[in-house]
């Protein structure tokens, strides 16, 4: 189980966790967020709560990671803690929802900036609506909508694909260049915002009148932690990888913790510029934030810049989901019959070459519909839920595993891991009662956390479907 060699170095590992979490969210979730808040000092707050939190996660995977360093991560811890079908209904959600729909929509990012700059063919709109599925409680889907687009976002997962499955150390490599690429991007964007002499200190503690009160405020604060999640999300990728790093009882903990602790820094400091720049009531409304602030700081340049570094973001971010997603599929098909194929290592390359192509298909299947921005609602709520049983496993392993090494033990145990599951519990609640409201009030056609929550439990049919045809 699990033969492949550790090629996976530190610096590697430390570009997948920065590289997986630093993509397109910071450029494009802080105006909604700041509408949702109307205080610079709370979005600010938020960027922060986001952040510890999901350190106090990473603290808690320390352990298990440190525990059983095998290819799959968190497929594998939930084998120990809840058994094979749990495991394998996370796995489901993986490949169905979580790893392809967000594989494909940082991609997709990506191919829209690059369309700034080429004017990538479209059909007429007539030609567009001519092809149209409707599924029931979801909506239309219409394949040949940004034909252009999508056609370049599938040549991006296909070609990544194809480099990660070449060798580990390609990718590895690759992933390493666009880390530091998007490293030195954004440090520069942060301080040329700053230096730019275009801010006040004003803007930064000024709240908007309309500022939500009572429990209005701590619903909208919840769904701005969500927008926070979704850009910190990827964190947990470098666990998927773990039968592949050197030295893992060190290596995994510190590319875990310094890779998110340049995250959160890098976060912060973003969010201060965009709010240094602009009042909360024009961030608010601003379609994009990070140009409207780049565009007063340099002029019309600015949005020419920020197109670039959303470029290279969203790449170094595809890459590492590619990477790391796969050991998922490939991990749930060494052990079920029906994906065996899947859990096959490419005897020369010595690869998951045929996990990474089983994503990058159905991650093309989400591309042509388009259905897959409506999954990435979701993805936060499933990924979330996940985080939640995997940290409340590790008290389970301290009884059930009592004699098992722990060369890390989560700090501040117990009050560390017990304080991330009462936050995530407290997200998840309030995240399906906004869900509702927003369902009842005519504002979405379907509630997202519901409707995630099926696609995940239609995994467990699957695998006893699965099991019994073995």
């Amino acid at each position: 189980m699990n033969n492949f060699k550790r090629t996976i170095g530190l610096s590697t590992a430390i570009s997948i966790v920065v590289g997986g979490v630093i993509g397109s969210g910071i450029f494009m979730k802080p105006a909604l967020m700041a509408s949702q808040l109307g205080s610079p000092l709370l979005l600010l707050s938020v960027w922060l709560v986001a952040g510890c939190i999901t350190f106090f996660g990473a603290l808690c995977y320390s352990e298990l990671a440190t525990m059983f360093p095998e290819t799959g991560g968190q497929y594998v811890f939930y084998k120990k803690m809840y058994g094979n079908a749990f495991s394998f209904v996370y796995g489901w959600a993986s490949f169905a929802v979580t790893n392809t729909a967000g594989n494909a929509s940082i991609a997709y990012v990506f191919s829209q900036y690059t369309n700034y700059f080429i004017d990538l063919p479209r059909f007429s709109e007539a030609i567009e609506q001519s092809v149209m599925f409707h599924i029931p409680f979801i909506g239309n889907i219409h394949p040949l909508e940004n034909i252009g687009v999508k056609c370049l976002t599938i040549f991006l997962i296909l070609f990544l694909s194809w480099v990660n499955y070449r060798s580990v150390k390609s990718g590895g490599a690759l992933q390493r260049v666009l880390t530091v690429l998007k490293a030195i991007a954004i440090i520069l964007l942060i301080g040329g915002i700053f230096f730019s002499g275009s801010g006040s200190v004003q803007n930064i503690i000024s709240a908007s009148p309309e500022m939500l009160q009572g429990w209005a405020l701590v619903s909208a604060y919840m769904a701005a932690i969500a927008g926070a999640f979704w850009a910190y999300d990827g964190w947990s990728n470098v666990t998927f990888v773990g039968g592949e790093i050197e030295n893992p009882k060190k290596n995994i903990p510190l590319s875990l913790f310094s890779g998110l602790f340049f995250c959160i820094i890098i976060y912060g400091l973003i969010n201060l510029a965009y709010v240094y720049v602009l009042p909360i009531q024009t961030l608010s409304v601003s379609k994009f934030v990070a140009s409207d602030v780049a565009t007063i700081a340099w002029g019309s340049i600015g949005g020419a810049i920020i197109a670039v570094i959303v470029i290279v973001s969203t790449l170094g971010t595809t890459n590492a989901n590619v990477l790391a997603t796969s050991r998922v599929t490939f991990a749930i098909g060494e052990e079920n019959k029906w994906f065996a194929w899947a859990g096959k290592i490419h005897p020369k390359n010595e690869t998951p070459g045929n996990a990474l192509f089983l994503n990058a298909g159905w991650s093309t299947i989400l591309i042509l519909s388009g259905s897959f921005d409506m999954l990435t609602d979701m993805l936060i709520f499933v990924s979330w839920f996940f985080y939640g049983m995997s940290v409340l496993g590790v008290f389970i392993l301290r009884k059930k595993m009592k004699e098992v090494e722990r060369p890390y033990k989560v700090w501040g145990y117990p009050f560390v891991p017990l304080l991330f599951i009462i936050f995530v519990a407290f997200f998840l609640i309030t995240t399906v009662y906004g869900d509702i409201k927003d369902y009842e009030s005519g504002k979405t056609h379907v509630v997202n956390s519901l409707l995630g929550i099926v696609i995940t439990l239609i995994g467990i049919p699957v695998y006893y479907l699965s099991r019994r045809k073995s």
